[in-house]
């Protein structure tokens, strides 16, 4: 049997993985920490679970398309019935952002007092988006040929006019809304990939379409439950794991193969077939030892994040699964963030509590609160008291918001910095998305799912075309699957 090497047993790279045997591959992955899932971690911190990493999760039908009838059987969800509740420090009470698109139109229209009619148009141009971007900017290689001569992606090209590549998030939003505060919503949704809606472009208002149409859910068993249903696909398909080995080197035949990847502590391992699950810098740094493409190297970053796990003895009512606190200067915290690489003095904050629909995830008198603000990358500002700093404007912004004292009610705690999700998942500077998508070029510029240079050599994950996320991690392993040929071939 030919032998595929996977670096990296992130939910892209297990995906692969499960992709790679059912084509006829003896797969083994190789992982430097001690288990599977990547930033999709776990942790239990006295009587409080915490997702580590990714806390919405839609496009389900990407998972379930991996799995056998039995795991798929096993694998429940809940669909939530409504996306986030938005608080706005002027405003009394919190928007509830229902998850069916009717009822969300009927009630934003109310709340923003702004046009249904507009958020239908809106909606419904998400969608005309998506239908004309997918085909090419998603399910398929925007480096292969293929890809453009395809009936769907002809179709796709023709239409590229539809889709308003040339303004912002922020300005398409701003030529359709009245309302600052639905704009702010929307705006939002640039963060899903580390991006600045006033710079990223307006292709990127299709996001709100994925969620709306395909729900947000929430797995019974919490987000590493996604992570863990793969893993065992994998194990069933007979991949082999090798937790605790990093790869540090690999070396390269007189055809420009890769044949051998060398673990840290130089064992070696023939391969046939090479896919790097790793942040793309990380991989031509450390890994291939050779220079960082000049169009990768150049690319901005994306954002980070710093995450507080707070388990609060206190129910909060007027608190869901997602909830959103929003800075009251949205240009001024995208310009920290990317531009000044310091803190905001409003930060937006994130709190996401899976005990809502989870019993077991916090005591009976509590909640898990993984609480999130978006962050720049490190530049080696990550100090103690840099974070201390942090930690009290979003205690303060919460009480301010929520009226109570939740420095007296924290229970347990922990926090992840992007210094730490730099060791823990090596992405360059804690990045969690590879590069930013603030150029209307972007998509183009990222790391190609397969290597020109190395004919065995395929790369996917956060950091690479398609991007960062869970569907677009899944997509990415999809695309894999297309064009890497079958063993036997």
């Amino acid at each position: 049997m030919k032998t595929a090497g996977i670096i990296g047993a992130g939910i892209a790279g297990i995906a692969t993985a499960v992709h790679l045997a059912r084509k006829g591959y003896a797969v083994h992955v190789f992982e430097q920490s001690p288990t599977h899932g990547g930033k999709m971690g776990v942790a239990k911190l006295g009587n409080y679970r915490f997702d580590l990493g990714p806390s919405l999760f839609t496009m389900p039908q990407f998972v379930f398309e991996l799995l056998d009838e039995e795991l798929a059987d096993s694998f429940k969800i809940k669909r939530l019935d409504s996306l986030c509740h938005y608080f706005y420090d002027h405003r009394e009470s919190p928007f509830v952002a229902k998850s069916d698109t009717k009822d969300f139109i009927k009630e934003a229209a109310l709340y923003f007092n702004e046009n249904p009619k507009k958020i239908d148009a809106f909606m419904s141009h998400a969608k005309t988006v998506y239908d004309i971007t997918a085909p090419v900017f998603l399910e398929n290689s925007l480096h292969k040929l293929s890809t453009y001569t395809s009936k769907a992606g002809r179709k796709g090209i023709a239409n590229l006019w539809r889709i308003n590549m040339f303004n912002s998030m922020n300005q398409a939003l701003e030529n359709q809304f009245e309302s600052k505060d639905l704009i702010q919503l929307f705006n939002r949704y640039a963060t899903y990939n580390g991006s600045n809606p006033y710079k990223a472009p307006a292709t990127l208002n299709v996001i709100p379409h994925l969620e709306f149409f395909y729900g947000a859910y929430l797995p019974e068993k919490g987000m590493r439950d996604i992570a863990d249903i793969i893993y065992q696909q994998a194990l069933k398909l007979g991949v082999i794991f090798h937790f605790n080995t990093p790869i540090s080197g690999a070396e390269i035949d007189s055809n420009q193969n890769i044949k051998t990847l060398v673990s840290q502590d130089q064992t070696r391992y023939p391969i046939d077939l090479c896919i790097a699950n790793v942040d793309v810098k990380i991989w031509y740094k450390n890994i291939l030892k050779s220079p960082v493409p000049k169009r990768i190297a150049q690319a901005e970053n994306s954002s980070s994040a710093l995450i507080f796990y707070w388990g609060v003895k206190q129910k909060f009512p007027s608190l869901d699964v997602h909830n959103i606190l929003f800075s009251n200067d949205y240009p001024e915290e995208f310009d920290a963030i990317f531009n000044r690489r310091t803190l905001q003095k409003d930060p937006t904050v994130y709190i996401n509590i899976t005990s809502k629909h989870i019993s077991s995830d916090a005591p009976d008198y509590g909640e898990n609160w993984f609480v999130m603000i978006n962050a720049a990358h490190d530049n080696g500002q990550y100090t103690t008291e840099y974070i201390e700093q942090v930690k009290k404007r979003v205690i303060d912004k919460i009480n301010r918001v929520l009226n109570v004292n939740l420095e007296s009610i924290i229970e347990v705690e922990d926090v992840l910095t992007p210094l730490s999700i730099a060791s823990r998942t090596g992405s360059d500077k804690g990045s969690l998305y590879g590069s930013s998508s603030n150029n209307r070029m972007s998509a183009f510029f990222r790391q190609a799912n397969f290597s020109s240079e190395h004919k065995n050599l395929y790369f996917c994950g956060g950091s690479v075309h398609p991007g960062g996320g869970i569907p677009l991690c899944l997509l990415g392993a999809g695309i894999l699957n297309k064009i890497i040929p079958d063993a036997n071939r």
